[in-house]
């Protein structure tokens, strides 16, 4: 039987020993790479072949969210287990509508995480089962609207855009993060403003921590 390769990506050092500890009693995986960042994740994995990415939805640099896109772009074999502490149904939306083939609480890795790897290295989606136990009904919209949050008002594209300006880049490093000009960065913060009938930078900010385009961490 073929070896499972598993790259882990969170900025805590101790959490991403633990996690190995725990995934390395199982027999046929290995561990070969470790991240503390998005970007980081995605230098590492354009030297390094993964079967399966776990990795933390916030960290620094580059969020799970964007580098997951990433992967799912350039890797699309790749399996991504997201890693959370967040229980709200947006970051569930976000996480899966990004590319992930499950959605794993922090607090229940130590219980759940290699029932989670079976579960997608299965061909099969995997949710934390306390997210189905506090919100029964989540399945009901899962089967409804699929893994997309329901009324999604914004593009893929301003989404990105929200996500980097709540997280206080300049329309500059935006345009450089991703690949456009600083005008069309403009254009989309615009439109986003006006879509979300919002006035100031502090509304977008509030909106974005709300809605789980970034934390408040």
């Amino acid at each position: 039987m073929n070896t499972c390769r598993v790259v882990i990506a969170d900025d805590h050092a101790m959490l991403r020993r633990g996690i190995c500890q725990i995934i390395e009693t199982k027999e046929g995986v290995s561990v070969v790479g470790e991240a503390g960042d998005g970007l980081e994740l995605l230098n590492l994995l354009s030297t390094r072949p993964a079967d399966l990415v776990i990795l933390d939805i916030s960290m620094p640099r580059m969020r799970g969210i964007e580098a997951a896109r990433e992967i799912r772009t350039a890797y699309p074999d790749i399996k991504i287990l997201f890693l959370s502490m967040h229980k709200r149904k947006e970051y569930l939306y976000h996480a899966f509508s990004a590319g992930a083939n499950g959605y794993l609480l922090k607090e229940d890795t130590d219980t759940e995480i290699l029932t989670a790897m079976d579960t997608i290295l299965a061909g099969k989606a995997f949710l934390s089962s306390i997210l189905i136990k506090e919100m029964p009904d989540i399945l009901t919209d899962i089967v409804k609207n699929g893994f997309n949050s329901p009324g999604k008002p914004l593009s893929s594209r301003e989404e990105e855009v929200l996500t980097l300006l709540a997280e206080g880049e300049s329309n500059k490093k935006i345009a450089d993060i991703l690949c456009i000009s600083t005008r069309t960065v403009e254009h989309h913060r615009a439109s986003i403003m006006k879509r979300l009938s919002l006035r100031t930078l502090a509304d977008l900010i509030k909106y974005a921590i709300r809605e789980g385009y970034t934390s408040d961490e």
